[in-house]
């Protein structure tokens, strides 16, 4: 079944043309069956190309997704039209006004991870967020950035800087104790890392979080916190093909030390065109939530946080 988008978001063309199937709100509404409604707390700057990968993942599952699109109150954004940010998102005053609930809701990462945490500008709004979730979603994924914030907020757990940046499609490994998120999954896949920041496997096990996937080159990669009905990715399943490149492509240009992604272009030779050994772990990943959340969720929707 499929993800319904405002038929003029370019997230609807763009998945129309891959395949995926989309349904406008107005198609949808002729149907009755309640769809999961999934929200998207976008924190990147480029607004647009983070929406089309994270609906991608999320409408290739076999429910009716209710797709939304939540920005923070006051924080501007220079990179992304203010009439997209008008037609397409809500802030989350307005969201928390609504009283609407949420069957989940994914947290973006954001390029400010070397920033203490109190130091970012929508830090005092966020932690409202992460406390709103406990009473109005159902399941939170908490990505990157956002996910190390979601664990300081409700853990004190702290993000610890690297020297230099994990960078490329690195080996990571789904550990022995079973979870519905992990099914399907291989022993050993890879998935793209880019953040200069990690967090540490002792501390993440002193406050009883299960690691459900780790590497030895740069950590966990995906922790669950059952008490706050929560997941946290540090990597980026959700990248297309190009998006380590362009990365790569704009530190280069701008004179920063970076390495090379690792595993990522052929030879290691970023002239060759890079490859994407990732896709199908990323639709795993996503799906096996999206049907977590579909078989324990409310059908009442106000019953989410009770």
């Amino acid at each position: 079944m499929p993800i319904r988008l405002p038929s003029d978001l370019p997230a609807f063309d763009v998945l129309t043309r891959e395949g995926v199937m989309v349904m406008s709100e107005e198609q949808a509404a002729t149907q009755d069956i309640r769809p999961l409604r999934i929200g998207l707390l976008n924190l990147m700057p480029m607004k647009i190309k983070t929406e089309n990968q994270f609906a991608r993942l999320i409408g290739a599952t076999p429910l009716q997704i209710d797709f939304q699109l939540i920005r923070m109150t006051e924080h501007q954004t220079r990179n992304t039209a203010a009439e997209h940010m008008e037609a397409f998102y809500r802030s989350f005053a307005e969201v928390l006004a609504s009283g609407d609930k949420f069957d989940g809701l994914i947290i973006t990462g954001a390029p400010i991870e070397q920033i203490p945490f109190e130091d970012v500008t929508y830090w005092e709004e966020l932690t409202q967020v992460f406390d709103w979730t406990q009473t109005h979603v159902h399941s939170t994924f908490g990505v990157c950035w956002g996910g190390m914030a979601m664990l300081y907020h409700f853990h004190r757990i702290q993000k610890h800087l690297l020297d230099e940046k994990a960078f490329g499609a690195i080996w990571h490994t789904a550990q022995d104790a079973p979870s519905p998120y992990l099914r399907g999954f291989s022993d050993r896949f890879v998935m793209p890392v880019s953040r200069w920041t990690e967090l540490h496997r002792d501390e993440l096990r002193a406050a009883g979080l299960p690691i459900l996937i780790d590497s030895d080159e740069t950590g966990p990669g995906l922790v669950e916190d059952p008490a706050h009905r929560a997941l946290y990715v540090f990597n980026h399943l959700e990248y297309d093909n190009g998006t380590l490149k362009e990365e790569y492509d704009r530190d280069v240009a701008a004179g920063k030390p970076i390495n090379v992604p690792a595993n990522y272009y052929p030879d290691n030779d970023p002239s060759k065109t890079p490859r994407n050994a990732w896709r199908s772990h990323a639709h795993l990943l996503y799906g096996n939530w999206i049907n977590h959340i579909y078989q324990t969720t409310h059908f009442d929707m106000q019953a989410i946080g009770t």
